[in-house]
């Protein structure tokens, strides 16, 4: 089944120079779209669209869309890792769903053109279990409700859903499929192994695509079968 995308769009993926967001960068390139890839590394600006951007910035957030060009596809991937350096609640909270919402709100107020969509990468995480992370936690449940706010209120201009990653084998969790607690995860999946980064970027393609036209305000694990054997 074709996607449907119209070859030479633009899709904006923040957090890509890894990981998921890397994966997703990729599969669109292959699917015929123009790729815009955000990130904290500095590494980014050697890959084509690369910049450079702090999405909890306002005017570096607002400089980078008008560099862009017109952007119908929005991918929001950034955000701090969970087993990262401790963040006091309040700023967990507002780099992992605050940053969402104020790309997504600057995203907006270009006016994408029309069958824009955007995908939310959330977490099973303060959806459909809890982390030792308070911060992560609500950070990822946060990012749910607005994608559902989103769903409501700026359809049929704009779709709006969300992907919800478990045990993903990334540069993040690089070693911990070999921990006791990664093998167990591993153990008790249906599917018996960890999701890859590709795993993910297919949901959100698919999401993002005309293909899924009539999709809209989902929350969609990604996560082998995980969270529904437990």
């Amino acid at each position: 089944m074709s996607l449907g995308f119209s070859p030479g769009d633009t899709v904006l993926v923040t957090g890509g120079a890894s990981g998921i967001g890397a994966a997703t960068a990729a599969l669109a390139a292959g699917a015929g779209l123009r790729v815009v890839v955000w990130d904290l590394a500095p590494a980014i600006v050697q890959r084509p669209g690369g910049a450079v951007v702090d999405v909890r910035d306002p005017d570096a957030v607002a400089a980078a869309l008008a560099a862009a060009g017109p952007v119908r596809y929005l991918v929001n991937n950034a955000g701090p890792a969970s087993g990262g350096p401790p963040l006091p609640f309040t700023d967990g909270l507002a780099f992992t769903a605050g940053s969402v919402e104020l790309v997504t709100s600057a995203w907006l107020a270009t006016g994408p053109p029309d069958g824009a969509a955007v995908v939310n990468v959330a977490s099973v995480a303060g959806n459909l279990v809890g982390t030792d992370s308070p911060w992560y936690s609500a950070g990822k449940a946060a990012i749910a409700g607005y994608t559902r706010h989103l769903a409501t209120r700026v359809a049929p201009r704009v779709r709006a859903n969300a992907v919800a990653p478990g045990f993903i084998d990334t540069p993040r969790m690089a070693g911990f499929a070999d921990t006791p607690l990664g093998r167990s995860l591993i153990e008790r999946n249906p599917m018996r192994r960890a999701g890859r980064p590709e795993d993910v970027a297919a949901a959100v393609l698919f999401l993002l695509s005309p293909a899924a036209a009539y999709v809209n305000g989902v929350l969609l694990p990604v996560d082998g079968g995980w969270t529904v054997s437990q």
